[in-house]
């Protein structure tokens, strides 16, 4: 698998995610626990590999203790930050 094939969007999405994790000090396996996910699919969403469900977005959100909007918020914000260093085909 290349590094460049999970799409922009997912890849903003499981970093924001991660980033939101880690400022509020959980582990993958803590915030799963938290969002009711299993651990390895919290970890497959961070590296942009899952299409997360509304279901599953809601879970996450309330997972992390932030609004939807926040993290949909912030997953733009970090989808334009990551742009310039994606391959023109993304």
């Amino acid at each position: 698998m290349t590094r460049w094939k999970h799409s922009l969007e997912h890849r903003a999405l499981g970093r924001t995610i991660r980033v939101l994790r880690v400022r509020v000090e959980l582990s993958q396996e803590a915030f799963g626990f938290r969002a009711g996910l299993h651990r390895n699919y919290v970890g497959a969403i961070e590296r942009g590999e899952i299409n997360a469900t509304f279901r599953v977005l809601m879970k996450v959100a309330a997972g992390l203790g932030v609004p939807l909007s926040q993290l949909i918020r912030e997953s733009e914000e970090m989808r334009r930050e990551l742009a310039p260093h994606m391959p023109s085909r993304y």
